[in-house]
């Protein structure tokens, strides 16, 4: 099938536009061979038709919607310039990424913003991974480079090339640095640091403000970067290319000058600047005629200080960094000299003697300012002979000032990179290979192109055909490995361009020969390009502008140039006047005269030429154009004999908007950098490669016959033929099939074709077997229906047959019904007429009975008021003779109320009594709803008072009534006023009585409502209190989870400078041995006795060691009296010259001045040749004079402690007595025991005589004397402890851990070294000797370090000692004097070990470091391959393959696959190691379960970044295989009971990611689930994740764009809980936190100690 079948009607093609250079469209109708137009339909909805002449005229293809993004544009079906445009812009504006592959080339859009992905988890996450699986990245192609260095053995070279401002200075620091990651790795070393910090210097000095770029670099720099065998960086070397001195006294519009003047500018106010006389730089000439004296958003005085701490870095001292900013302000001043022209035709110039500014440059040059003056204006010509001295015009002047600033700024240039060169150049031996950075100028066109744009236009031309020609050379590479039958690519050389400018007669050899003339001009210059390359032999390349005669045109590869000639001879002789550079060499500063005096003797000017009065002289000075040819040619070889990697930078606007893309400068850019002519070579060849097992499985519904994965390549080759009948549109390989640009669209059309027949086909039947369903199930429907038709005709028959009979049985019932009420009611009436008759009977009876009863009662009441009637009378009879009676009892009753009315006036004071009472009561009452507490306090009292009172009256009337029957009868004289005032008396009192009642019934109402209010008031104080306190609870729970996470902070920041301080440790260590290897390079000699004294290590005796202290270098005695070898690395970078080294190492002043403090004199005798030897004899003698000396000092210090001992005894002889003869024995006791210490200890200094004397004193002293008072306190006796002697102490250190081996280390309990060493240190503190007991431990923590140190990757040895660290850290701090013992058992020590105990903490948090460290080095290279490549669920992806498969880069290393590829079993391997390693050494679980938490999270990390960052792992089949691997590992945490630690919690980044990759991407009901479900990503995360998402099949489609907008805008409306940036921190640590568990009583009965450790000379005590 041809390519001209593809455009078809729905078919995308892309049109020319103006504005947008191409635009797409969709074809209306089919093309047919012969239609001159086509129908098209724009974007905008337009139609438009298309003019086609003929075939080749028909629009590009437009390629698959799948292949949108894609980040090989290689791997484009149709490769054309529209289809990189397009996918470039689609990169970048809606994936955000910046980075696009091109085949070998690299392409880099300058994104104008500050993007983070080029942090150290980016780094990590490339480091040893191949280019092709990985999104496109400069680390990538860094990593490319170094690992093929690393592989091949060959140097390598990494060429970034754009136009100013498209970021090539970026890139190519972010590939130093990432050199310098991975070169310098956990040991850097200081050789790193010195090549990161070349790039602040050279862009201070290198880089300038320019239209197009802010920080644009004027000159192109090749650096290489040298590696050791080891792959580290060992070395760096700079080379520049044709710096743009003409900025220094010139700059454009809305330009700058170089950085270095502003920043010396902006610190012109810092004291050491002072002296400079600077200004601000609109002072200065040079800098302000671009009228931009600011860069928005940079600092200039911090940039300054980068720059002079850079400069220290690199060993520049600062007296010489004052010297470089004195020349560079010295160029500021030059550029303000005045130059005045005189003379009647103005032919002379002066400078007025008081110039300020030549004052001022001659002052800080050092120079003489009158000759400088003079010959400014001057020039001294040679004519017949004779030196003649002509003055020159003021124009003529102001040029000899300009030249001499451009001058001395690059001679000053040249200087800085040379030391740096000096300061980069490697120590450590030869280079092994070298991998160079190439950051040169790229193709320029400008309006006025002049000198500087031509050479730039000529390297790129030089730079493009080395290109053109490395590409041709991979291809033809890839055929041949394959075995193909090929022609010869054709491809635009260059060569001819080339030969126009380089070749004889070319452009520079016409241009230097017209600066040989004497009367050289531009415009001769241009009449013999005329002349030569138009008139006598045109050249294709050449061509004359129509309107000019000083200018020619030059059709170079990417455009086409029109140079302006003026200033191109001036530009190419460069020259300067000899009178001027002599003056300079007499300049008094050492640096300025070392400038030119380099100059002088050099037989060539690097930047330029040197012009004096001997013609023939200056007839063999090298033009600048000779020497950029030359050094050009350099570069060239250089990269020829290497690997190159390319990068294309590019600019995406001229307006600096971020993320703003302009396709015509973008066009203009890749069509100048070469990008399209890559894809021209690939296209001309076979672009399209596919290995025969993955074409089977893409395209195997295409082929016929029998299919077999094994017989893949077969049944391709059968196929092929018939599917593309041109043989030459595809060719077969050894391993892969080869197809021309177009022919994977054909397949893909065929198989689109063949897959919606076979759907189709499908479709038919599957719809004829639907319609049979549906036609049987009509028909079972329609019987169905029938059938229940039917019945319900029967059924409503049946009813009808119910009804009739129902209404017969109804009417029979009814008309029975009927004649029974008729009945009833018949008989009810009869009844009725029955009762009434028998009433009426009945009543007429009744009353005929009342009748008679009525007479008989009227006879009764007649008789019975009769017999009343009788009785009254009767009756009356009697009261009266009743009241006779009573009156004479009245009378005695009067008298009894007189005596009464006495009592009631009593009644009223007791009355009067409680009024009072009870206002105290009501005041109390009140009282009480003020003090609660008080009222119920004051009511109880009164009701006693009450009471009381009450009972008083109970008791008086009981008196009274007791006196009653004795008082006298009252007399009937008593009259009946006093009644009635006793009446009314009693009245008033009950009356007074109620009123009280009332008053009390109320106070008691208003108590009860006063108890309420005061309920109510408790309650609600209850809840007042209540609701405070859940507050205060609330704050208390967030101030300490701020103090928590603070302190968690803290913990991470000392740990890390714990694990600073390690790495510190190890480069201190590196440089060491550097510093000796440096030694020994210089000749086999034996090494000084004092140095080996400088390296000793501590004598376990030493003083207690700090984490600060423990160096090699901190216990030594000489370390004053000879130089460190950090020094000794100091004064050889400080000081290069010989003089100064040998001055310094040949000092025998050290050694002497310790000779004469150790009062040691030189030997005369002794005569030895050699200085090494004579210098190592004498070291011998001070350190045995010195060990003399110690040992007389400890011999004094025991005979005085003995005398101090003798004069105590004698005291206590005679002091008084005490009553108890116990205390006696005991004191007895002790001082025998603390006799036996000294006497062990005395016997070493052969004392033992009179220590004896002395004790048989005390033994018959001691039973004369009857008291001792005030005795020294006796030591605790503890039994069970292990007792060494002083002389076995290093024995035992080494035998139990300096030597202790993993073989039989792992056989040992858990913490038995550290136990031993224990006892042994309990034992010297229970017998009082407390220095034995620091030293002993002391030793065993430095001999413990050590151990560590060796032990860097022996998992179970560096367990066990992380197990004994934390075992005798603990029983230090459990038997430690400020610690409360936990049991009556447990005897604190008397020395106090906290300082050492705090170095066990910090070296058990290193050794728990160094145990991760090791895990995570051998994790590191298993977690991508298993949890993301590795297929557990076998099948799962094998069934879909992606339509374009990434194409691998030459040389780069793939994978292993099959059974040597890592699977989740390796890593369950390493993780199991770990545990195993902790569970051996019975370690805490919580320590267990902080270590997996950090590796889980190491494990999520690395994960998750390479998923973010391949483009591969991003499909639905990916997703669910690594969502089985994290599973798989969350069953093995949980089965080891490690899940409750965090462990598993670490894995949800992970986890979630992987459901992201499974769920619906469609509706907006899916963004929402997938925003809710995804809280522990970023929201940088998650559009990365569906930015890269890859279709897995073609049932999968890719996600929209829509879609991730919607996304994008609810994570932008959700807050997000996780960091903004995009990877991971890989190194990110987790503060551990060492648990104190009090161990079991140790003791030496309890421990097995094998023979093995041979430290059986420990006794039992």
């Amino acid at each position: 099938m041809a390519t001209l079948e593809l455009y078809t009607k729905g078919a995308g093609v892309w049109v020319p536009d103006p504005e947008a250079v191409w635009v797409s469209a969709t074809l209306l109708r089919d093309y047919k061979p012969g239609d001159e137009q086509l129908l098209l339909q724009l974007q905008n909805g337009n139609e438009v038709r298309y003019s086609v002449d003929s075939p080749s005229d028909l629009p590009p293809l437009g390629n698959p919607d799948i292949l949108e993004g894609e980040n090989d544009l290689t791997a484009l079906s149709f490769l054309h310039e529209p289809a990189v445009l397009h996918n470039l812009r689609v990169r970048f504006l809606d994936y955000n990424s910046i980075y696009t592959y091109c085949g070998i080339v690299l392409v880099a859009i300058n994104p104008y913003d500050q993007l983070s992905i080029y942090g150290e988890e980016v780094i990590d996450a490339y480091s040893g991974q191949d280019m092709g699986d990985m999104e496109p990245h400069i680390f990538s192609v860094a990593e490319e480079a170094y690992r093929t260095m690393s592989r091949e053995e060959r140097n390598q070279s990494i060429i970034i090339s754009g136009e100013s401002g498209s970021g090539k200075t970026v890139s190519a620091k972010f590939t130093m640095r990432y050199f310098a990651v991975v070169g310098g790795a956990a040991q850097q070393t200081s050789v790193e640091e010195r090549v990161l910090a070349s790039n602040p210097i050279m862009e201070s000095i290198g880089n300038a403000k320019t239209t197009r770029n802010d920080n644009s670099s004027r000159f192109g720099k090749y650096i290489e970067i040298g590696f050791g065998r080891k792959g580290d960086i060992i070395g760096a070397n700079m080379r520049t290319y044709l710096l743009e001195k003409s900025r220094v006294v010139f700059q454009a519009s809305s330009e700058r000058n170089y950085h270095i003047f502003y920043q010396l500018c902006a610190a012109r106010d810092l004291p050491e600047m002072r002296s400079l006389r600077l200004e601000p730089p609109e002072y200065f000439h040079y800098t302000k005629q671009g009228g931009e004296m600011q860069i928005p958003g940079t600092d200039d005085l911090s940039d300054l200080e980068r720059t002079r701490n850079a400069f220290t870095i690199l060993g520049v001292q600062s007296e010489q960094q004052t010297e470089l900013f004195r020349i560079l302000s010295a160029v500021l001043h030059l550029g303000n000299v005045n130059i005045q022209a005189s003379g009647r035709s103005a032919d002379r110039s002066y400078i007025n003697a008081d110039d300020r500014s030549l004052a001022v440059f001659s002052k800080l040059l050092g120079v003489e300012g009158s000759q400088m003056a003079h010959w400014l204006c001057s020039r001294r010509l040679a004519v017949g002979g004779e030196m003649l001295v002509k003055p020159m015009t003021g124009q003529q002047a102001l040029e000899a000032r300009d030249a001499l600033a451009k001058h001395i700024y690059g001679q000053l240039f040249t200087w800085t990179v040379q030391r740096l060169n000096s300061a980069l150049r490697s120590q450590k031996g030869r280079t092994k290979s070298f991998i160079g950075v190439l950051d040169i100028y790229g193709f320029e066109t400008f309006d006025q192109n002049s000198f500087e744009q031509f050479c730039i236009n000529y390297a790129n031309e030089k730079l493009q055909q080395q290109f053109n020609r490395h590409v041709f050379h991979l291809e033809q590479e890839e055929y041949v490995r394959e075995e193909l039958a090929w022609n010869r690519i054709e491809f635009s050389d260059n060569q001819e361009c080339i030969n126009l400018i380089e070749g004889p007669l070319g452009i520079f050899d016409l241009l230097d020969e017209e600066c040989r003339m004497p009367k050289g001009s531009d415009e001769n210059w241009a009449r013999k390009l005329y002349d030569q390359h138009l008139s006598s032999k045109p050249h294709p390349h050449f061509e004359k502008p129509r309107m000019t005669n000083s200018a020619f045109i030059v059709f170079h590869f990417a455009d086409t140039v029109q140079y302006e000639c003026g200033g191109f001879l001036d530009k190419n002789r460069d020259t300067v006047f000899e009178e001027l550079i002599n003056i300079l060499k007499a300049s008094q500063s050492e640096l300025v005269a070392e400038l030119f005096q380099q100059q002088g003797g050099a037989p060539s000017v690097a930047n330029g030429s040197v012009r004096s009065g001997k013609r023939a002289a200056r007839e063999h000075k090298l033009t600048v154009g000779f020497q950029f040819r030359q050094s050009l040619q350099m570069l060239m070889d250089t990269l020829n004999s290497t690997t190159p990697h390319y990068v294309r930078c590019i600019k995406p606007n001229d307006l600096k908007a971020a993320f703003m893309f302009d396709p015509q400068r973008a066009v203009q850019q890749l069509r100048a950098c070469g990008v399209l002519e890559t894809i021209r070579i690939s296209a001309a060849g076979y672009p399209s490669r596919w290995t025969y097992e993955e074409f089977f499985s893409r395209y195997r519904l295409l082929l016929r016959g029998p299919q077999s994965q094994d017989q893949a390549q077969a049944s391709c080759r059968r196929a092929l033929p018939q599917l593309i009948p041109d043989i030459d549109q595809y060719c077969f390989g050894k391993t892969k099939v080869f197809f021309r640009a177009g022919q994977v669209a054909v397949l893909e059309r065929l198989r689109s074709e063949r897959l919606r027949a076979a759907a189709v086909t499908i479709q038919r039947r599957a719809k004829g077997w639907l319609a049979r369903i549906r036609y049987g199930r009509i028909l079972w429907a329609a019987a169905t229906i029938q059938r229940y038709a039917r019945g319900a005709l029967a059924r409503r028959r049946a009813l009808a047959l119910r009804y009739t009979k129902a209404a017969i049985v109804i009417q029979k019932t009814y008309r029975m019904l009927v004649v029974r009420q008729l009945f009833l009611m018949i008989r009810d009436a009869t009844v009725t007429i029955q009762a009434f008759s028998r009433g009426t009977l009945a009543r007429r009876r009744y009353r005929q009975l009342v009748a008679e009863r009525a007479a008989v009662l009227l006879q009764a009441t007649v008789r019975g008021w009769l017999a009343r009637r009788a009785y009254r009378r009767v009756r009356a009879a009697v009261v009266f003779m009743q009241c006779c009676v009573r009156r004479k009892a009245s009378r005695r009753e009067l008298l009894r109320l007189k005596a009464e009315a006495r009592s009631v006036e009593r009644y009223r004071e007791l009355n009067k009594g409680m009024e009072v009472k009870l206002m105290q009561l009501q005041l109390r009452v009140d009282q009480q709803a003020r003090e609660s507490a008080a009222l119920r306090e004051t009511l109880h009292t009164e009701r006693e008072a009450a009471g009381t009172e009450l009972e008083a009256l109970r008791r008086i009337i009981q008196k009274l009534e007791n006196q009653k029957p004795e008082k006298p009868p009252p007399s009937p004289a008593a009259s009946e006023k006093e009644v009635e005032g006793r009446r009314r008396a009693e009245e008033k009192a009950a009356q007074e009585i109620l009123r009280l009642t009332q008053e009390m019934q109320a106070l008691q109402k208003e108590n009860e409502n006063i108890s309420k209010e005061k309920e109510s008031l408790t309650a609600q104080l209850h809840e007042k209190e209540r609701t405070q306190n859940e507050r205060v609870q609330k704050a208390v729970l967030e101030a300490s989870a701020a103090l928590q996470s603070e302190l968690d902070e803290e913990k991470m920041k000392y740990q890390g400078l714990l694990r600073e301080l390690t790495r510190l440790e190890q480069r201190y260590d590196n440089l060491r041995e550097m510093n000796l290897l440096t030694e020994r390079s210089r000749g086999h000699r034996r090494t000084d006795s004092a140095q080996s004294l400088i390296f000793e290590p501590l004598s376990p005796s030493s003083a207690p060691l700090s984490p600060q202290s423990l160096t090699p270098l901190s216990g030594s005695p000489f370390t004053s009296a000879f130089p460190s070898p950090e020094e000794r690395r100091r004064i050889s970078v400080t000081s290069p010259t010989p003089e100064r080294r040998i001055s310094v190492w040949s000092s025998e002043t050290p050694l002497d001045q310790l000779m004469e403090k150790m009062d040691v004199a030189k030997d005369p005798a002794v005569k030895k040749k050699g200085e090494d030897l004579e210098y190592a004899y004498d070291a011998v003698r001070v350190a045995n004079k010195f060990l003399e000396s110690q040992l007389q000092k400890q011999q004094t210090e025991w005979k005085d402690e003995l005398e101090d001992l003798r004069n105590q005894l004698s005291q206590k002889i005679c002091s008084g007595s005490c009553p108890k003869k116990r205390d006696l024995w005991q004191l007895l006791e002790a001082r025998e025991f603390e006799c036996m210490r000294l006497r062990r200890e005395l016997k070493e200094l052969r004392h033992t005589a009179t220590l004896r004397h002395l004790l048989t004193q005390v033994s018959l002293s001691a039973p004369a004397t009857e008291t001792f008072c005030a005795a020294r306190p006796k030591p605790a006796a503890v039994a069970g402890l292990l007792e060494c002697r002083k002389r076995d102490e290093t024995k035992l250190i080494k035998n139990l851990i300096t030597d202790l081996r993993s073989e039989g280390a792992l056989a040992l309990p858990p913490g038995l070294p550290a136990s031993v060493i224990f006892l042994c240190v309990r034992q010297a503190d229970c017998i009082g000797d407390q220095a034995r007991a620091r030293s002993l431990c002391s030793a065993a923590l430095t001999a413990m370090k050590a151990a560590l140190k060796k032990q860097t990757s022996d998992l179970d040895m560096t367990a066990l000692w992380l197990k004994n660290v934390y075992l005798l850290h603990d029983l230090l701090i459990q038997h430690s004097p400020k610690q409360s013992l936990d049991s009556d058992e447990l005897v604190s020590m008397t020395t106090d070990l906290s300082d050492l105990t705090r170095s066990l903490s910090v070296l058990c948090i290193q050794a728990y470091q160094q145990l991760l460290s090791i895990t995570e080095t051998q994790l590191q290279k298993l977690i991508a391959p298993a949890l993301l490549e590795s297929e557990t669920i076998a099948g799962l992806s094998g069934s879909a393959v992606k339509l374009v498969v990434s194409r691998k880069r030459a040389g780069s290393d793939p994978r292993p696959l099959g059974a040597d590829a890592p699977t989740m079993a390796s890593v369950l391997r390493q993780l199991g190691a770990l545990h195993t390693a902790l569970s051996r050494q019975a370690l805490p679980q919580s320590l267990t379960e902080q270590a997996f938490r950090q590796m889980t999270y190491l494990i999520c990390a690395s994960a998750l970044n390479n998923l973010l960052l391949r483009k591969d792992m991003c499909c639905w089949s990916r997703g669910m295989q690594i969502r089985y691997n994290v599973s798989v590992l969350e069953e093995w945490l949980r089965s080891r009971g490690l899940a409750a630690g965090g462990a598993v919690a670490t894995l949800e980044p992970l986890i979630q990611a992987a459901q992201l990759l499974q769920v619906g991407k469609k509706t907006d009901a899916d963004a929402q689930a997938i925003v809710q479900t995804c809280t522990a990503l970023s929201s940088k995360q998650i559009m990365k994740i569906l930015t890269l998402y890859t279709p897995h099949s073609d049932l999968d489609e890719k996600v929209s764009l829509n879609f991730i907008r919607t996304v994008q805008e609810l994570v932008r409306g959700h807050s997000d809980s996780q960091p903004p940036q995009l990877l991971m921190d890989v190194r990110r640590a987790f503060p551990v936190t060492v648990p104190y568990s009090p161990p079991p009583a140790l003791s030496a009965d309890d421990l097995v100690i094998p023979d093995s450790l041979k430290i059986s000379f420990l006794r039992r005590s």
